[in-house]
């Protein structure tokens, strides 16, 4: 079910939103955080879609806000994704300050309870005043900027409050320069979808290289998209874990692959060890002494993604050493005028 209320208050949100549990005999015990979107009013059904699949796995309450366009958009996003972008040509005038809302419940709202909010105007730029009154008590406080950028996490409105802070690096282009932003600005308790994204290369790369323990590794190959994120973290892991120069590749558009990560390749003394995805969501193996092997390493969308970073409501700290630490050494491995 969804219920619309036009012009409305914080307090109004509110008790519309006790109202309709005690109709529907539900109750806030069961919810275990509150998730905060930010994302532009193009962005907001999907990155509402992704939350509502996560909520299967982590009841919460979902309090989505869609930032206004253009110049009544707050100062602290820094930036839009390039999708998001793209949507926004040919919007018109936006309208006077106010705030629209809406309440989900039910099948319309996962496995908990979804309020969207549209301020307009004066009322977007504090939305910590926007949101104090819907955040459940006693409750983990998790922020996610969907397609929006924020200057640096700790710093904007409610970042400071969240146990964790997530962005998407994977929605614009120039990974490096964000990846960049994002370290010389992190403090314990941000993440980036993009390191979710390659869980499950890591987990293959890892189980590849006890194959051969004793093997001296000499430096490792990653082949991707050069807009994706991905590929530049999990060359710094590689980096800073392996302690041995990491090349990164960028294959043009014209190679016809997806975005995203196509293959790694550890070189060694005696042979090298490649995953390179073959066909589908199937990357094949080839390492000495072993037969090929296909294993499956699907793409993961943003909803997989949501759901692997709200199992950790604490610091992840090998993220922010790979951030930190990992991201320059791989930047100063490469040649001079390709990063």
């Amino acid at each position: 079910m969804i219920e619309t209320l036009p012009d409305t208050t914080v307090s109004g949100i509110s008790k519309r939103l006790v109202l309709l549990r005690a109709e529907g005999g539900a109750t806030t015990l069961s919810r275990v955080l509150t998730l905060l979107i930010f994302s532009t009013a193009e962005g907001l059904e999907e990155a509402i879609s992704a939350a509502n699949f996560a909520s299967r796995e982590h009841p919460m309450r979902i309090i989505a806000i869609a930032l206004p366009e253009g110049e009544d958009r707050p100062t602290w996003v820094g930036e839009v994704s390039r999708d998001a972008r793209q949507r926004e040509l040919g919007i018109g005038d936006v309208p006077a300050s106010g705030l629209d809302a809406e309440i989900r419940v039910g099948r319309d709202a996962g496995a908990g309870e979804v309020i969207v909010l549209r301020p307009r105007g004066a009322v977007a730029v504090d939305p910590e005043r926007l949101v104090s009154g819907l955040l459940l008590a006693d409750a983990p406080v998790v922020v996610w900027w969907s397609d929006v950028w924020p200057s640096r996490t700790i710093d904007t409105p409610l970042g400071r409050l969240a146990q964790r802070r997530i962005s998407d690096s994977g929605g614009f282009r120039d990974p490096a320069a964000h990846l960049t932003e994002l370290a010389s600005g992190y403090r314990a308790g941000d993440t980036d979808l993009a390191w979710s994204r390659v869980t499950l290369w890591r987990a293959q790369l890892a189980a590849a290289l006890d194959n051969a323990p004793e093997r001296r590794i000499t430096g490792a190959t990653v082949c991707g998209t050069p807009d994706s994120s991905s590929t530049m973290l999990l060359g710094a892991w590689l980096r800073l874990q392996l302690g041995v120069p990491v090349r990164l590749v960028d294959l043009p558009e014209s190679a016809g692959i997806e975005w995203g990560i196509q293959s790694v390749t550890i070189h060694s003394d005696d042979a090298d060890t490649v995953i390179e995805r073959s066909r589908g969501t199937f990357a094949a193996i080839t390492q000495p002494g072993h037969p090929r092997l296909e294993v499956p390493i699907p793409r993961r969308g943003r909803a997989q993604c949501l759901v692997e970073d709200l199992r950790l409501l604490q610091a992840d700290q090998l993220f922010g050493r790979v951030l930190t630490a990992g991201v320059p050494l791989l930047l100063a491995d490469q040649p001079e005028g390709e990063r």
